[in-house]
């Protein structure tokens, strides 16, 4: 099925439903993965709302109703065209694919990836922060992308160019594409994808209803972790994990920014023992006393993170100075769970703050987690209505 208008595999009950209410188009549906392994769910949209149908698969065919069957699922949505054969209405068209990823903006991308800062247009201002400014802006006057301006001797550039060559090659749909760089003539500029809504922390502090909604906060979540499993089982580490450094584009799809990029800034709120570079209330024990960073002190840092989903965006330990953080953190404080999070969730929390690394699950366990309690929201299916 793979290249089919109408298969999205990796989507979830939640994002299939916000994406065919948004285009409200009668008999609009996909194919997606199933909570159920190596099983397939039917997603239509009928009257506003989303239905859902398990495709079924025995005797090498598959079917809705049992008195269609098929020998491929491309066959029975052919028919489901066609005829409504049990579903609440017959199919009609897929929502339109989110636009494929550009992995170079030049054809000598992969060679030599420096881009020319007179093929860059520059637009508004999208954020700012410890790395510099973050712009709005075009590649040679057509392709929208995000051009991150580092401040002035605020990075180890060769060092950072070296590393960005192995970023690059990241390919993931929860990843923040980096699509290449300026060195010549001032600062470093990056050049990544530009992600519609922004900042995902900024994205959820204004709308703090999005918290009541377990949901998609799971989701969220489980995009984030989904993005941190391929660094963790590429061997890398991001080392500065946070809903600030999380974008989110259109559909709900959320990416992860700046992976990498703390090692080579300097700042002094990122500064600690040896020189080292973190903020102090993402930070695992381990970094906070030895600088010692890994994929586990990354879970920490997902277990904050999972924590500002739940709480609408607050600061974590709110009351606390950074002195304070490290010295209740090591004597074992833990932040409580955020009122709308679920008891489970906050368990996943939990973990993820465990004093010793080797106690915290890795990401390849907490994405199995998260996307159990996700499928545990997605097995009500709709019942077929009568068919002759």
């Amino acid at each position: 099925m793979e290249g089919e208008e109408w298969f999205f595999p990796t989507l979830s009950r939640t994002r299939a439903e916000d994406i065919l209410k948004e285009e409200a188009k009668e008999g609009g549906f996909v194919v997606r993965n199933s909570s159920r392994e190596n099983m397939y769910t039917l997603s239509i949209c009928h009257e506003g709302q989303v239905r859902h149908y398990h495709i079924k698969h025995d005797d090498e065919k598959y079917y809705i109703s049992d008195k269609h069957r098929f020998p491929t699922i491309k066959e029975l949505i052919e028919y489901h065209k066609l005829n409504g054969g049990g579903l609440v209405t017959r199919l009609r068209k897929p929502p339109q694919q989110l636009l494929p990823q550009l992995n170079t903006l030049s054809p000598l991308f992969d060679e030599a990836w420096e881009i020319s800062k007179s093929e860059l247009t520059l637009g508004r201002e999208l954020g700012s922060g410890q790395f510099g400014r973050v712009v709005a802006g075009k590649w040679k006057g057509k392709i929208d992308v995000a051009i991150k301006m580092m401040k002035e001797g605020a990075m180890n550039e060769e060092d950072f160019i070296e590393e960005a060559k192995v970023m690059k090659n990241f390919q993931h749909e929860n990843l923040v594409k980096l699509y290449g760089v300026c060195t010549a003539q001032g600062p470093v500029f990056i050049i990544q994808e530009l992600m519609s809504q922004g900042c995902l922390l900024q994205y959820i502090r204004n709308r703090k209803e999005l918290a009541e909604k377990n949901e998609v906060m799971l989701d969220m979540g489980l995009q984030v972790c989904s993005a941190m499993t391929c660094l963790e089982v590429n061997g890398f580490i991001h080392r500065d994990l946070a809903a600030r450094n999380c974008l989110i584009g259109e559909r709900n799809v959320v990416k992860v920014a700046d992976f990498g990029l703390a090692r080579f800034v300097v700042d002094d709120e990122y500064t600690a023992s040896e020189g080292t570079k973190f903020p102090i209330k993402w930070a695992a024990p381990e970094v906070i006393t030895h600088a010692k960073f890994s994929s586990k002190s990354d879970v920490w840092s997902f277990g904050i993170l999972m924590w500002e989903l739940w709480s609408g965006g607050k600061t974590p330990y709110p009351t606390f100075t950074n002195p304070q953080v490290l010295d209740e953190v090591l004597m074992g404080y833990r932040l409580d769970r955020p009122k709308p999070c679920k008891q489970e969730v906050y368990c996943i929390m939990q973990k993820c703050w465990s004093a010793k690394a080797e106690d915290r699950p890795s990401f390849q366990l907490i994405q199995t987690e998260l996307k159990q309690m996700a499928n545990d929201n997605d097995r009500d299916y709709s019942e077929l209505v009568e068919d002759s």
